[in-house]
């Protein structure tokens, strides 16, 4: 009759050891594939945003020379105010700040797969985790095939 209890004590525990590394395991799968859908809405923001900023600093900057054109008509009747330096300065502000949301976004995947990795690959873990579907997840590189997270070039 002990022996029975010393089993089943055994299996409780080595079931709650089981159920604790695959609820971790859980987690840090959830964490890594919120911090990739990140990176995601970055670059959508990226993509609709830049373009839209480029065209409204195009038109400051067409204004500004169909401005200037008249002022230099007109000489000395005519001082408009010339707001294509502030467009410029916020079109290279939302750049930047957009550019760096998508590295930290990166960043975050990256140390979420760290994460990941190290939880599967500690003890007992490792014993449990490829029988339980847990495997090795790479560090992001991104391919770009569609075009469609691409950096957007800003010309005029």
């Amino acid at each position: 009759m002990v022996t029975w209890i010393i089993v089943i004590a055994v299996l409780v525990i080595l079931l709650l050891v089981v159920v604790g590394i695959y609820n971790r395991l859980v987690q840090a799968k959830n964490r890594y594939e919120n911090a990739f859908a990140q990176i995601d809405v970055q670059l959508k923001r990226r993509y609709d945003l830049i373009p839209n900023l480029v065209e409204t600093a195009k038109g400051y900057a067409k204004h500004e020379k169909e401005t200037l054109d008249a002022v230099i008509s007109a000489r000395n009747t005519a001082y408009p105010d010339l707001k294509a330096n502030t467009s410029m300065e916020q079109l290279m502000e939302e750049l930047t700040s957009t550019e760096n949301k998508i590295a930290f976004s990166r960043q975050a995947f990256n140390d979420a797969i760290m994460t990941y990795n190290i939880a599967r690959e500690r003890f007992p873990a490792i014993v449990f985790s490829g029988m339980l579907g847990f495997g090795s997840k790479e560090q992001l590189e991104i391919q770009f095939p569609d075009g469609g997270r691409e950096a957007p070039k800003v010309e005029f």
